[in-house]
């Protein structure tokens, strides 16, 4: 099992059953509102370390699962157990089984990915939902078969080739995956060696590397869980979208025009930053996600 005593000592480490599985789960905080908190990829619920405790303090009980085939989360074999429609259920049963009254959904990278399609498709009420670094659906289909995103996203097509990137993720106990996150960091120092360590456990896992690629090989099957010629319901929920504007594999033009697709709409930006924004400014993160919160409260 993974080693993760540098966290706060405010974060305990748990498993919960949900949709059949059992997940490897840091929570922090009590009460009867969920902050329910998606990790991306190659990351793990680690990647939360930051702001777990400050969302305790906001009154929060805070669960921040690895998602199926992540740490020590349950890691079934076959590309069938990672379809789109199967993750949403993962994400449905694990706040069925907070038995929370209000949620608020957090997401990353591929944990935001799912967290869009599950509020388009209003699978749970939320009470808001905050995104980190991933457009929503409709506005990345304008711009995946365009340049300059296409060039950026060369690593989906590249994960549709059987073995090879499965390799490439594992080898030499997963150090190719740890490194793709120091490279892709601006700051680097935010990415140490025992920092790194953690991404590098699931990929040097038995089929590690496979699981976290079948997210990937089940998207382009799926966009976001709609046609991309369809118009998506509107998101009704409270949408907050944090976007670190150095990020390399996501231009920031695909922040533009998300406020067609969600009524209630707010925008930060913030320079220097990169992909894995949460971890490089997580007291910019925090003071953002506090502000929105408490102002959202103050509304209701």
């Amino acid at each position: 099992m993974l080693d993760l005593s540098d966290l706060d000592p405010a974060i305990q480490r748990t498993f919960i059953s949900a949709n059949g599985l059992r997940f490897d789960t840091l929570t922090c905080g009590e009460g009867d509102r969920l902050a329910l908190c998606l990790h991306g990829f190659p990351e793990h619920a680690y990647s939360w370390r930051h702001q777990m405790p400050y969302l305790a303090t906001l009154g929060y009980r805070v669960w921040a699962p690895c998602l199926r085939g992540y740490g020590d989360t349950d890691r079934p074999r076959g590309k069938e157990h990672y379809g789109f429609s199967t993750l949403l259920d993962d994400v449905a049963a694990l706040i069925d089984a907070s038995a929370a009254k209000e949620i608020t959904l957090i997401a990353h990278d591929w944990g935001a990915v799912l967290a869009w399609a599950f509020a388009i498709h209003q699978i749970r009420p939320l009470q808001q939902l905050i995104i980190l670094n991933v457009p929503h659906p409709a506005v990345f289909a304008q711009h995946v078969y365009r340049w300059p995103q296409i060039a950026r996203s060369w690593y989906i097509f590249f994960f549709q080739i059987p073995w090879i990137p499965d390799f490439a993720l594992s080898a030499a106990r997963g150090f190719l995956t740890g490194e793709s996150i120091r490279l892709m960091a601006v700051d680097k120092s935010a990415f140490p060696e025992h920092v790194l360590k953690v991404y590098r456990y699931t990929p040097s896992q038995p089929y590690g590397s496979t699981a976290m690629i079948n997210y990937y090989r089940g998207l382009v099957q799926r966009s976001g869980g709609f046609r991309g010629s369809q118009t998506p319901p509107q998101i009704t929920t409270p949408t907050l979208m944090i976007w670190g504007e150095e990020d390399k594999a996501l231009g920031l033009e695909l922040t533009q025009g998300t406020e067609a697709f969600v009524e209630d709409f707010t925008l930060h930006t913030l320079p220097g930053v990169s992909h894995w924004v949460q971890q490089e400014a997580p007291e910019k993160v925090n003071d953002l996600i506090g502000a929105w919160i408490k102002q959202k409260r103050s509304e209701n």
